[in-house]
């Protein structure tokens, strides 16, 4: 063999030595990582999560624990969708960052803290899409009654308070603030961790320092159980301002509509299963506490159930301006809190300004529920059979008005505390309103309804100048005038008394009418 034919051969025999190395290499690069992927696909299950995974931030609050519950996870499994929820220790500029870039699709906000993180975002990427929970007592300012025996006494420059930044418990003290003439300076705050820390700190005072401290159960009833202590006011006597709500970002309800309504129906429907059976509730609160390393004893699960208003179907239309405001029975619109609360955020300078103010309606979506009244939805709504209609369709728990009180009870009453209301005032010798005095009564008007356990005295004043029962005369008619108004802005006539004073002074509070909340004796 020539060296030409020689050099040929070798260098065919190298050619097919490359052929066959890409072809093995190809063979165990691609072919045989596809057959193993066939392989696995054959002898595999399909995943039961179709429509994949929806993540939803919150924190161990107990009132999340339907959220968490596995009665709305196996729901939204049998909707082909995974619900994963997740703790961000109550990081609620984490929780709005994750909303915008898009890292979950839905998170729970108290009302406040939306609007607060979303003014220090500078953007809102979610809207509100349902009402979860409302306090109604599990958040409270307690003292000891030794050293402070009511709300005027926060105005004691020695007197600080104990609370948890950027939590309900801090805007409880900004709406006692905004409502009430009551200062607490930041300067005077006592920054704690939680409420369990908060408790702490109460444990480790004495009863005559002047500290109030606000907390959340079950660390309220605790300390309620110590002799001597007061609670100087709670959430129970609040309507519409320590609210829960799922919120659920812009991109992904525009996107998959259809999932948000699963998400918001699932919850119903496990809201309504639970609270249908209060052992239910109980179980789940205390199985839910443990799970976030807490330790409920039974009572104290009971007490926590009590005190948190669960938002129903029925109520969620109702807060969603579905239904009229006869059927709504007095449950404030979704608009109006959100009005409401940020104007104490601006008031009390927990924001420089309200960025909310006339454009409410941006940060709620009512598609989603206003969708599932048309369609009659209702988790308690069963199907008709044999000519039987609905059943166990869930009340509507509105605000009530309270009872009217014989003169003895007026005597006895306990002032809770003075409101902040401008003074209205009339002009010398008159008790007809002004026009700026009308309009303060229409915030006094607001401030009532934020209110309604509380009964109001108003006192009418007049100079001391002149006759004095004329003068009487005329304070009683100021506070008639004032009265009579409340009334025509929907205040109920058994909760208010209007009075005179014995005239005295001559400057500008003989000219006016002052107002005093209070509350029958325990």
């Amino acid at each position: 063999m020539s060296e030409t034919n020689r050099k040929g051969l070798l260098v065919a025999v190298m050619l097919w030595i490359v052929i066959i190395s890409v072809i093995g290499a190809g063979v165990k690069i691609w072919l045989f990582p596809k057959m193993k992927v066939k392989l696995e696909k054959q002898t595999s299950s399909d995943t039961h999560y179709a429509k994949g995974t929806i993540t939803c931030a919150a924190d161990s609050f107990s009132g999340y624990a339907i959220v968490r519950s596995d009665a709305m996870r196996d729901s939204l499994k049998s909707q082909g969708i995974k619900w994963v929820v997740q703790d961000d220790q109550a990081d609620y500029q984490a929780r709005i960052k994750a909303l915008r870039d898009g890292d979950i699709q839905f998170a729970v906000f108290t009302v406040d803290s939306f609007i607060a993180a979303g003014a220090a975002l500078n953007e809102y990427p979610g809207t509100i899409v349902m009402v979860i929970d409302e306090s109604k007592g599990a958040d409270a300012i307690v003292a000891y009654g030794s050293a402070i025996s009511g709300l005027p006494d926060l105005n004691h420059p020695e007197t600080k308070i104990v609370l948890t930044p950027n939590s309900p418990s801090e805007f409880l003290a900004r709406i006692v603030m905004s409502h009430f003439s009551v200062n607490i300076p930041e300067d005077r705050w006592i920054k704690a961790n939680g409420s369990g820390d908060v408790y702490k700190k109460f444990r480790a005072a004495d009863a005559s320092d002047k500290l109030a401290f606000v907390m959340w159960e079950p660390d309220v009833s605790r300390a309620l159980e110590q002799s001597g202590v007061k609670d100087l006011l709670n959430s129970s006597k609040l309507e519409g301002y320590i609210v829960d709500v799922l919120v659920v970002g812009r991109k992904f309800l525009r996107d998959k509509p259809e999932q948000v309504s699963e998400v918001v129906e699932a919850y119903l429907r496990a809201s309504y299963g639970y609270q249908q059976q209060p052992d239910s509730m109980v179980s789940l609160v205390t199985k839910d506490a443990k799970s976030n390393g807490q330790s409920l004893k039974t009572d104290q699960a009971k007490k926590l159930v009590s005190s948190i208003a669960w938002k129903n179907t029925m109520e969620n239309y109702a807060h969603f301006g579905l239904l009229t405001g006869q059927e709504a029975k007095g449950l404030p619109s979704l608009e109006d809190v959100i009005a409401n609360i940020s104007k104490v955020l601006a008031q009390t300078g927990a924001l420089s300004s309200n960025p909310i103010a006339g454009k409410e309606t941006s940060l709620f979506y009512d598609k989603i529920l206003s969708d599932l009244k048309d369609k009659n939805f209702h988790p308690g709504r069963v199907v008709a059979i044999a000519g039987m209609g609905d059943s166990n369709l869930e009340a509507i728990r509105g605000v009530e008005d309270l009872p009217a009180l014989a003169e003895d009870q007026w005597n006895q009453l306990i002032s809770v505390g003075q409101l902040r209301v401008k003074p209205i005032t009339f002009g010398r010798g008159k008790a007809l309103l002004t026009i700026q005095g009308q309009r303060d009564l229409d915030e006094l008007i607001g401030n009532l309804k934020a209110w309604p356990s509380y009964y109001l005295k108003i006192t009418g004043h007049a100079s001391a100048r002149g006759d004095m029962d004329a003068n009487i005369a005329l304070a009683q008619s100021r506070a008639d005038a004032v009265a009579e108004y409340l009334y025509s802005g929907g205040v109920s006539p058994t909760r208010v008394k209007s009075m005179a004073s014995k005239p005295s002074g001559e400057g500008t509070e003989s000219l006016s009418v002052t107002f005093i909340l209070g509350q029958l004796p325990y």
